[in-house]
């Protein structure tokens, strides 16, 4: 008992502290998301930037510290031609192959994500339902199966929609259908390419033998595959 009452009187006080830290710690987050908001809507190019590049690099302090080998080779991988990619989009001049290699390989990584995301979401389900069970897969084992997909799909997915939305922002400014005044110095007819400026012999209404043609929000018109892949893949239907 006098145990009981010495440690009373030695944390005398603490509710106090830890009412005041709580506090602390929302008054925190509610001006931290204040001063994010803001700053998305002064500089979204900067806001972006900084984002993107948290994204792509904490994860792998993580990745190395508890030996995550298994995601640090894909995302090895993934950043390597990301970045020879990304390079290649912010070439001037913009070589004319450039906007086919962009959108043929993040329309590849959406593909890849959005499939591994599905079947991730399907195992967990099926394992919260228990049919793990009928191929004798432990609960602990298919959880994990699911949510470790899950988790690859939907990271490499935002991933793969940021950087696309950075380089087809970068090659539209190079074309000349992007200004900082939000004047274009690039005028096209429906007949030529607004990527490469080549002809273009796939009306907008016609069915391609090899590809089709597309005519976005912004009225220009694209074969499909040299369409920026945001336009595909992500919320940008538009330069």
């Amino acid at each position: 008992r006098v145990e009981h009452v010495r440690m009373h009187a030695k944390h005398r006080g603490h509710e106090a502290m830890h009412a005041e830290m709580v506090l602390i710690l929302i008054a925190t987050l509610v001006v931290a998301q204040l001063l994010l908001v803001q700053w998305k809507q002064r500089h979204p190019r900067s806001y972006n930037m900084v984002t993107l590049f948290q994204m792509w690099v904490v994860p792998l302090y993580f990745t190395i510290k508890l030996n995550w080998w298994r995601f640090l080779v894909i995302w090895v991988l993934f950043s390597a031609v990301t970045a020879f990619v990304t390079f290649r989009a912010t070439r001037k001049p913009l070589v004319q192959t450039t906007p086919r290699l962009v959108y043929k390989w993040f329309l590849l990584i959406y593909k890849i994500s959005y499939a591994t995301g599905i079947v991730g979401y399907m195992a967990v389900m099926f394992t919260l339902f228990g049919l793990n069970l009928l191929f004798r897969i432990k609960p602990e084992d298919a959880m994990d199966f699911g949510i470790s997909l899950l988790f690859y799909g939907l990271y490499y997915g935002v991933l793969e929609r940021d950087f696309a939305e950075m380089c087809a922002d970068y090659m539209a400014s190079t074309i000349g259908f992007y200004s900082a005044s939000g004047m274009p110095t690039k005028h096209l007819s429906d007949s030529v390419c607004a990527v490469c400026g080549q002809q273009i012999f796939v009306d907008v209404n016609e069915e391609g033998i090899i590809e089709n043609t597309y005519r976005l929000s912004c009225n220009h018109v694209y074969p499909s595959l040299q369409v920026p892949a945001p336009c595909l893949t992500g919320p940008t239907l538009g330069c």
